[in-house]
């Protein structure tokens, strides 16, 4: 935490924030019957604009955040009860996206456009792997499966948010360079003044 500057904490609590507000934005967003909540694209921003560590550290704030009792998860709920939701592995999952998003796009410039289709392929893979089988050991073991639930069944339901997830990732790597460039050049103005 040493290297940690103002800024960085400022944006690591930035990042915690929007998640918060994001999950929050399914009923006012609907496409048919699917919730939008932009929480992927925002946890692939924080780990590509604020690297995999310090954008890993902001998920783990939102996540934290809410296990205390905030109500930042989606729904406005949070305590220690939602660790038993059949959804809180894709929460758990954003910390991951973050990780693999800045480790694939990392601080080299110029980023490459194939750094930005590995990072969000990587990015939806930890999402969907790690919500997903969280979803089905959930439902599987101490909240109510459907009849005939299985694996497969869990998987497909997946297939449903797919395409907007998909969208959604190639959205957020059209918005990392204009944010870093951002950053950069507000760097640059705190440290002339």
């Amino acid at each position: 935490m040493k290297d940690f500057k103002t800024q960085d904490l400022v944006l690591c609590a930035l990042f915690a924030a929007l998640m918060g507000i994001c999950a929050n934005l399914s009923p006012f967003l609907m496409i048919g019957s699917v919730p939008i909540t932009l929480q992927l694209m925002f946890a692939i921003l924080a780990g590509a604009v604020l690297g995999s560590r310090k954008g890993s550290i902001a998920m783990l704030v939102y996540v934290f955040v809410g296990l205390i009792g905030v109500p930042v998860f989606a729904q406005f709920k949070g305590g220690p009860a939602q660790l038993l939701s059949p959804t809180f592995g894709f929460v758990l999952s954003f910390v991951a996206v973050a990780y693999a998003a800045g480790k694939w796009v990392g601080n080299s410039q110029p980023v490459k456009q194939k750094h930005y289709v590995m990072a969000g392929t990587l990015s939806l893979f930890c999402n969907y792997i790690i919500g997903t089988n969280w979803m089905y050991l959930a439902l599987l073991l101490w909240a109510d499966a459907p009849a005939g639930f299985s694996y497969g069944m869990a998987w497909g339901w997946m297939l449903v948010y797919l395409p907007l997830d998909a969208a959604v990732t190639a959205l957020s790597f059209f918005l990392v360079p204009k944010l870093k460039q951002a950053l950069r050049m507000t760097h640059h103005l705190n440290t002339e003044m």
